[in-house]
């Protein structure tokens, strides 16, 4: 049995932009949103608005998840140790998944008190809320901006992008919100915006969650057909048959392969596998490949027939 592995300076999922170019935007949008916070939230209790004070507490998270994501794009940089031969790239999927989660506590924390309010409807000062949301959507559309180029590449850009772009939209709801609530003086449209607040951020976390989580679980990343891959290799001149193949996320940016391929005529040189690797990362950018080569198909695929495609 031979094995070749390759590495490709290359980013698994095919996108050049990584996270760590995205230093600068994460410390000014932490920067910028925390001040807003810290504004927002002032203002929310002088104008007696669950509104302002529920994006307040949103803005207080995305801030949270800011700072999670970067530590996580920090960590993704550390060198392999014999005891993280990969370095730490996993930690870049957890910072997404415990950004979504951190979404789902602020999520159920506001729907919780603007339910509470519907009951007791608190008189708001419109004007004052009207202010400040408007500086909440210049400032999160220019947070959001930081991100957009790479919210392609890799789910925790994507997870800002989203979330500011989301914040900025919410921000817009609020100043309507507000609005009405001045012309008609119904007291409940504060909580029930708030709880429309709930349903939008629940609707932009629930896509990063949900791919949050496949990538905890090592799922194929999305984009990558494994049927065609599969296809791909068999397709390979002087290759029998293709087992154990498998394709994993190592970071957010990152994609892993590793294969048998059956060849009976001997193994067929490292230009041939060279060859198969860079195939791998121009077709369906995975850029780290290892790949084995067998005489016979004896061997057992220890994850069940299941791990044949």
């Amino acid at each position: 049995m031979h094995g070749s592995h390759h590495h490709s300076p290359m980013q698994g999922n095919g996108h050049g932009h990584g996270a760590q170019d995205f230093g600068r935007a994460f410390a000014t949008g932490i920067i910028l949103n925390g001040i807003f916070v810290a504004i927002e939230a002032s203002y929310g209790l002088i104008a007696g608005s669950m509104a302002l004070l529920a994006d307040a507490g949103h803005n207080l998270s995305d801030v949270l998840g800011l700072v999670i994501a970067w530590v996580g794009a920090n960590l993704a940089k550390r060198s392999p140790s014999p005891r993280f031969t990969y370095g730490l790239r996993g930690s870049s999927i957890l910072a997404a998944l415990l950004n979504a989660l951190l979404l789902l506590v602020a999520i159920g924390a506001i729907a919780l008190e603007a339910v509470n309010r519907l009951g007791d409807p608190q008189p708001v000062a419109g004007r004052t809320v009207i202010i400040v949301a408007a500086i909440g959507i210049v400032i999160n559309t220019a947070t959001a901006l930081l991100f957009a180029r790479g919210r392609k590449g890799d789910i925790n850009i994507r997870g800002a992008f989203i979330h500011m772009a989301a914040d900025a939209a919410v921000s817009a709801g609020v100043v309507i919100g507000a609005l009405v609530m001045m012309g008609t003086g119904y007291g409940w449209i504060d909580p029930v915006m708030s709880l429309v607040i709930a349903a939008i951020i629940l609707w932009n976390t629930w896509g990063l969650l949900v791919d949050a989580v496949k990538m905890s679980l090592a799922a194929v990343p999305a984009g990558i057909d494994v049927e065609a891959v599969h296809s791909m290799l068999s397709a390979l001149p002087g290759v029998d048959h293709v087992h154990d193949l498998h394709i994993w996320p190592m970071s957010t940016t990152e994609t892993l392969l590793t294969v048998h391929l059956v060849m009976p005529a001997g193994h067929p040189g490292d230009a041939f596998l060279f060859d198969v690797q860079e195939r791998l990362e121009h077709e369906f950018h995975i850029g780290h490949a290892t790949i084995q080569v067998e005489l016979s198909d004896a061997g057992d695929c220890q994850l069940g027939p299941g791990c044949r495609v």
